[in-house]
């Protein structure tokens, strides 16, 4: 799955360990999903587009 994790935290000025600690994660979920290699949980999907107050849709879209 992509996500623009990325660019939603530099929006904010979040560091990965300040995003990780408002999720309730680690930092190392926080580098897994920006790098792809970890696809969050549909609770965890919600609280992240909760946070940035977005849709999940916004946030993370399903490769084609």
């Amino acid at each position: 799955m992509k996500n623009k994790l990325k660019v939603y935290r530099a929006m904010r000025d979040y560091t990965q360990e300040a995003l990780a600690q408002q999720l309730g994660v680690t930092r190392q979920t926080i580098v897994s999903i920006e790098n792809g290699k970890y696809d969050p949980s549909i609770r965890l999907a919600f609280k992240i587009a909760a946070l940035f107050q977005v849709k999940i849709e916004d946030v993370f879209t399903p490769e084609k």
